[in-house]
């Protein structure tokens, strides 16, 4: 598998559980909620789906045949802001990996879009508190 492969999969994958619009190749588009997809044939299911009348279904399956296009109607996690943010409090310490989707913070806590996922203790406890804080000001 090549390397734009894995990537395509990569980004296929991180639609899992996020707001979609899907188009088709017979001119109907969906917006929903994204649950379940075949990589190898682009068959979907979308869960709360709403079709363009405004009829909606708890579930819906679409084959990957008929699938024009997938749209990720989601705001993207900033994770380069929140790394900018951590250098205000960590400064010379923080390390963006942007393509992996994650950020060191003094090699030893590693943070991604939900939070703190590997260290502990006081400076791992301080970095989630800037994330906290960070998300919350994000959504207001």
């Amino acid at each position: 598998m090549s390397i734009a492969q894995r990537k395509l999969g990569s980004e296929i994958a991180a639609l899992m559980e996020k707001p979609v619009t899907v188009n088709t190749t017979t001119g109907k588009k969906f917006v929903g909620t994204l649950i379940g997809i075949n990589p190898d044939t682009l068959s979907l299911c979308i869960a709360e789906a709403r079709d363009e009348t405004g009829q909606t279904a708890r579930r819906i399956f679409l084959n990957g045949s008929i699938v024009a296009q997938i749209a990720s109607t989601e705001k993207p996690f900033d994770l380069r802001a929140l790394a900018t943010r951590l250098e205000k409090v960590f400064p010379t310490m923080v390390k963006l990996y942007e393509d992996q989707g994650f950020i060191w913070v003094m090699d030893k806590v590693k943070l991604t879009e939900k939070g703190v996922v590997e260290g502990s203790g006081p400076a791992a406890e301080r970095v989630q508190r800037v994330y906290d804080l960070f998300m919350t000001e994000s959504k207001a």
